[in-house]
């Protein structure tokens, strides 16, 4: 039922801790579709062991294209009919799959938002600092959690870090793509843009106009690593600044004959975010 896609590059010291925390959800019904991006460490041969052990892994190898071209070759093959995004340096709460299918489904939304666990990210980002190894998770187990359902996500979706008018338990804050479960038919076709770092920032923004309904669970479901090596940390400012220009154009341009209402939401609560983002790498050129 559930398709989940994996960017891997070069991640040999995290990836199996990733692919256990889809291996120990509690819901069984998945299929994972392992991209390897070129890897030049042993990360492609750890995807390969693991779909050996499991038909459930998928594994593809690829020349080196970058994240957004690895979760494009991943969604050309997915069969489920909800798809989940997973970087392979973070992992997965074990009863994600399961509350967001029972969400999902209850609800007949098109996607389940939910949130990471902070606390941990920003234990280690502490321990890192201190030269300390990393702190282990320690679950806590979901019974009829809260929830609730809009039919207007643009009323709870944003890039503030403090949103103003939303009930900060239920802001869908930042523009993540892992941090949902997606009905596949609803994103399969959206294309994330190749060769830019804040890929999830237009991909994410032409999602919002695809989605009706929206279950929002105020769960951290999802465990965000402070990789240092990481896309997004490893890259220099001067292609920081490119990226977010270019996702600015391309997102603009999704906007361009949106609903006057949702693009009014859209420009306050995610372009005006980014394009302050965008002055402040400039300024830093």
């Amino acid at each position: 039922m559930i398709s989940v896609v994996v960017p891997i590059y070069n991640v040999e010291k995290y990836l199996p801790r990733a692919l256990d925390s889809i291996l120990n959800q509690t819901h069984k019904d998945w299929e994972a579709i392992l991209v390897d991006d070129g890897s030049t460490d042993n990360s492609g041969n750890i995807a390969d062991e693991y779909a050996k052990n499991d038909h459930r892994f998928k594994v593809i190898h690829k020349p080196n294209g970058g994240r957004s071209d690895a979760r494009n070759a991943g969604m050309k093959h997915i069969r489920g009919e909800f798809l989940i995004f997973l970087d392979a340096d973070d992992f997965l709460h074990p009863q994600l799959m399961a509350l967001c299918l029972e969400a999902i489904m209850r609800d007949n939304s098109d996607i389940v938002a939910f949130t990471y666990d902070r606390a941990y990210r920003t234990h280690n980002i502490i321990r890192h600092f201190l030269g300390l190894p990393d702190s282990t998770p320690h679950y806590k187990f979901y019974v009829n959690p809260k929830y609730i359902v809009t039919d207007n996500i643009f009323d709870y979706a944003t890039e503030h870090s403090h949103p103003k008018d939303i009930d900060k338990r239920w802001a869908i804050k930042h523009c993540q793509v892992w941090r949902c479960m997606y009905k596949t038919y609803a994103v399969s076709n959206i294309e994330f843009i190749k060769n830019i770092d804040y890929e999830d920032f237009p991909w994410w923004s032409e999602a919002l106009l695809r989605i009706k309904r929206c279950t929002i669970l105020n769960l951290p479901l999802y465990f965000y690593y402070p990789n240092p090596r990481s896309y997004i940390l490893s890259a220099n400012q001067e292609h920081k600044a490119e990226s977010i220009r270019k996702g600015i154009e391309a997102s603009k341009l999704i906007y361009s004959n949106a609903p006057a209402e949702k693009k009014q939401a859209w420009e306050q609560h995610f372009l005006k975010p980014f394009e302050q983002k965008l002055k402040q790498k400039e300024d830093k050129l």
